[in-house]
């Protein structure tokens, strides 16, 4: 019977450090969950600003002045990845296209792995040969894509995500932080156009979403 009592005692004890560790360990997820949440947020916030700012917005005067908000898709966490990052040290400079005569000319810095709804996917990730040598964007990487909301929920043209170099060898991707090329919103602007590898064989309900203007 004092046996039985100690192995109870034994399973008690334990079943009680697992709850305390998966409380934890979920108090954790959501803590991760919500900083998340509110760093979409806050980008959102800015993005508008941006917007409605006359010196720093794309938008024509005629749809600044009634400006208020990009619609966005519902923040949602599933759509933040920890991708693999493999960089291409020995990738070549090319030109690429844009929506204008101008050419972009770009270097694949590396290809970045992942999963997301249940699928794998790779995507190149550029850097700018001219913004590479200013301090301010020596870091700045360019991540262009396309999915299967484009020309319905979004853009047709595509979306972009900006980035900086990672120290290790994984790189996050918020895809709730994909914006608008400026061309989606004033044809005066010259956006460079998504390569075709980077193509997403999925809808991303995450980001911005098309530019409706209010007409008045």
């Amino acid at each position: 019977m004092k046996y039985v009592l100690v192995v109870l005692s034994i399973l008690v004890l334990s079943c009680k450090q697992e709850k305390k560790y998966h409380d934890i360990t979920q108090e954790k997820k959501e803590k991760v969950k919500d900083t998340l949440l509110a760093g979409i947020i806050e980008w959102q916030k800015e993005l508008n600003e941006e917007y409605e700012d006359p010196e720093t917005s794309p938008l024509p005067d005629r749809y600044r002045k009634d400006f208020k908000t990009l619609d966005f898709f519902e923040p949602d966490t599933t759509f933040v990845v920890i991708a693999d990052f493999e960089r291409t040290p020995e990738a070549i400079p090319f030109l690429m296209p844009t929506t204008t005569d101008r050419q972009s000319e770009e270097v694949v810095y590396g290809i970045a792995t992942f999963i997301l709804k249940g699928k794998k996917h790779k995507l190149e990730i550029y850097q700018n040969r001219k913004l590479m040598l200013q301090e301010e964007y020596k870091d700045y990487l360019f991540l262009p894509f396309i999915d299967k909301t484009n020309g319905k929920q979004t853009y047709g043209g595509g979306r972009y995500i900006d980035l900086s170099i990672p120290e290790g060898n994984t790189i996050v991707i918020n895809f709730n932080k994909a914006y608008n090329p400026y061309c989606a919103y004033n044809k005066k602007y010259s956006c460079p156009i998504v390569p075709g590898i980077n193509s997403l064989d999925i809808e991303v309900l995450a980001g911005v979403k098309a530019f409706k203007p209010t007409k008045k």
